[in-house]
This record gives structure tokens, sequence and C-alpha cells, in this order.
């Protein structure tokens, strides 16, 4: 039997491996809110009633997946990033909190809420409460939404420095973190490791607004950010260059701390996608970001072992080729549920080229609202589609939301596993 980091390895080379790899928290595109797995938990008995799941990435209320939960499901994948949470501070000096539905949860020392007197409530930058506040959820939520606040724009003194204040020199105690936590990942577990990097994603929407600065200046309005990627293309054009030469930098001294122990790089969760197409053409894809993720993933693949990873939601056919292009060796999180997007289609045009690492299941509709049959009944017709030949792993499309039934979460993993423990006739082999 293969080790998770071989069958992961062993995909990625467009060669099936013994069973289909599954991913579950690689990275914040591939979690599950937290209330769902304390559901998720509670159902397989690993925890007693009540006992609080931490709350690791607090934008998206996203639950730790602990390495006993990895284990029961088969999760093949292991998260390595930084350990700063979107809003600006550490993920840590736990303490309660809890959420709407009543989900008994640890979240982080800077977790400073503030409640509004209609209920919504209310999250602030590197939990300071003496600043504006960047973040609220309504009440009811189950996650917060950033909250813009744009200077009024003086179009003759924009500097392109004031969008990049997110981005940085990564600090030494951050590379001596990620060495060390590597070596134990790598040596403690056999799971493939998943390497998030930080401030490689050009116009990654969620971190536009800067959630985590006290007081951002630029372009901080979500329109007006998209508007600009036309009529302030120069603009734009300057701050991912400079993006670009951070990232390069950061690049090198993150390779050396953490070497080839990583499997998978990811780069980019930017979107560029809608549910009915494209948000841009790709002519513009072309002209304003191939040509930096090109540079990024040129250098990656020259100097580590690492396989890159894009994500971006989304009926994007037109940009798969582009994306395949800028060196891209892993598309997430193929969302099977937008116009166009056929799991057969794409695996016949684009298969051989890209590992398509998600798409097991429609997080829209068939997971939150069907019954566990039809669960069980779209997981196998996806695996059956995008697992020959290599090159699929197994993940829902984006983060598994709250409020899905706890019996359908236990359908979709029991599926996955009985399907994807049976390879339907192809080539096996290896490039380990």
């Amino acid at each position: 039997m293969l080790t998770s980091r071989e069958r992961i390895e062993m995909t990625l080379c467009h060669r099936e491996p013994d069973r289909i790899p599954l991913d579950l928290g690689g990275c914040g595109q591939t979690g599950m809110h937290v209330s769902s797995v304390y559901l998720l938990r509670q159902a397989l008995n690993l925890d007693p009633p009540g006992t609080p799941v931490k709350v690791i990435e607090p934008y998206q209320m996203l639950g730790e997946i602990g390495l006993d939960l990895m284990d029961v499901l088969g999760v093949d994948v292991i998260s390595l990033g930084g350990k700063t949470t979107l809003f600006g501070y550490p993920n840590e000096g736990w303490k309660l909190w809890t959420t709407f539905d009543r989900t008994p949860v640890l979240v982080p020392e800077g977790f400073n809420t503030q409640p509004e007197p209609n209920g919504d409530i209310l999250m602030y930058p590197q939990g300071d409460r003496s600043a504006r506040p960047s973040g609220r959820m309504p009440a009811g939520g189950w996650y917060f939404d950033s909250l813009v606040r744009q200077p009024p724009i003086d179009e003759a003194a924009l500097d392109v420095q004031d969008n990049l204040e997110e981005f940085g020199p990564i600090a030494e105690e951050e590379l001596a973190s990620l060495s060390q936590e590597s070596h134990r990942l790598y040596s403690d577990t056999d799971r493939a490791i998943m390497l998030v990097l930080s401030g490689m994603g050009f116009g990654d929407i969620a971190l536009v607004p800067g959630p985590m600065l006290r007081d951002p200046r630029g372009i901080r309005d979500i329109e007006e950010w998209y508007v600009s990627t036309i009529t302030r293309r120069e603009y734009v054009q300057g701050v991912f260059e400079r993006q670009c030469q951070i990232a390069m930098d950061n690049l090198a001294r993150i390779h050396q701390a953490v070497g080839d122990r990583p499997t998978v790089a990811w780069i980019s969760g930017t979107d560029f996608g809608t549910q009915n197409g494209p948000f841009l053409a790709p002519r513009t894809f072309r002209e304003l970001y191939l040509p930096y993720y090109r540079y990024i993933n040129d250098w990656i693949h020259t100097h580590t072992t690492w396989r890159t990873f894009i994500h971006t939601c989304g009926a994007i056919v037109p940009l798969i080729p582009l994306i395949i292009e800028a060196g891209f060796d892993i598309l997430n999180p193929v969302q099977i549920s937008a116009a166009g997007m056929d799991p057969a289609t794409l695996k016949q045009q684009h298969g051989r080229d890209i590992t398509f690492w998600g798409g097991g299941i429609d997080t829209q509709r068939t997971l939150p609202f069907g019954t566990p049959a039809e669960v069980r009944k779209e997981v196998a017709e996806r695996i059956q589609v995008l697992a020959p030949g290599g090159g699929f792993v197994f993940s829902p499309i984006h983060n598994v939301q709250a409020g899905v039934p706890v019996e359908n979460l236990i359908a979709m993993y029991q599926a996955a596993s009985d399907f994807g423990s049976h390879y339907p006739p192809g080539s096996r082999g290896t490039c380990l």
C-alpha cells in the first residue's frame, strides 16, 4: 500500500495510485465550516458532547481538521502555512466562543468581536478595537464579510505602495516556524504537505479591502478595484510587478527553510469566474495576470519539486488553457456546478495537462440539500469521470459550509472510500 505522500505524488504524475487521494483542510478552500466539523466529530464519536473545535480561519470560520479526523476519513494532505489569520492576528491564546447556531468553539485571543444593536458581530484588524472594524458577521450568519474602508481617491496622489502594505519580506521567525513545522510534518506523518504561500495571488479580492490593516490606503473598494483593472491598468500592473518582486524574494528564502519536503505549493486564491462565465476576457488574463504567475511557477519548477496549485471558482472554461500556460499543475475547485464546467469535457480536454483537485460533489445543491443516496450517487459519478488515468484528488467544490446534514457528510466520505478504492481500468505506474 502506498503512503499518502506517494499517493498524491503519483496522481500528480497522472498515474493511478492504489486509491483516489482525498483532501480536507489542505488549504483555505478545501476545508470545512467549524459547525460542520463539530457535527462530524460528534457523529464519529471523536469527542465527548460539548467539546469545542478550534476556528483556524475566522474570516470563513473554518474548523481545525485534527489528525484523528484525518485518520478516520483517510485524508492524504496536511497543511503548512503561516500562523496569522486574514484579520491579522495570530492563531494563539485560545478562548471559548459560541456561534449563532450554538456550536462551542475556540477562537484566537485576537478574536475581539463587538456586537451591534441589531445582532451583527464586528471584527477588528489585528484584534484592535480602537481601529475601524474590518469585518461583519450578520446576525444569524456563518462567517464574516469584509467591510470596505475606502478613503477618497486622489488620482494624482495614487501610489502603488498603498496597495502593497499587506505584502512584504517574510519575517525570520516565520521562516523558522515553517522550517520546524515542515520537518515535523514530514517525519511524523506520511501525508503530502501543502505549503500555503501568501502574497502570490495577484488581485485576490479577499485581500483587496485589507481586512488585516488598521488603516488601509490605495484602492480598497471591491468594485473600484475591478474597474481599475481596466481604467487604471498601469497602476494595477505596477502593484503586481512590485508584489511579484516581493514574492520572488520570499520564495527563495522559504525554499531554503522548507526544502522539498512540501509536495504542493498553494499559490493563488484569486477568483476569475462567476456562476455563468469568466468575469474578464481571456486577453485580459493573458496580459495582466499570466506573466506574473508564469514567473513564479517557472522559478518553482526550476528550483524545487513542488507542484503549483491555483484556486479559482466559477465558469472558467475559456481560461483553463491560459492557467495551464501559466504553469500551474493543479486546478481547484473544478466548479462543475457552474456553466460549461462539464466534468467529462474538462477531463477529455485538459486531464493530461492539469490535475483536478476538487469537484467531487456539488456544495451548492447536492451536499447541503440532497439525500444521502443522492450524495452517494453524485460522488460515484464524479469519480467515474475524473479519476481514470490519475490527475484527480477528491474534495468537494470549495469548503463544506455550515448547515449540511451530518448524514450527508458521512455519505460523501463513505462513497469516496467505497468508489475511490476501485479504479476503472487504466494505466498504472509511477514517476516517483
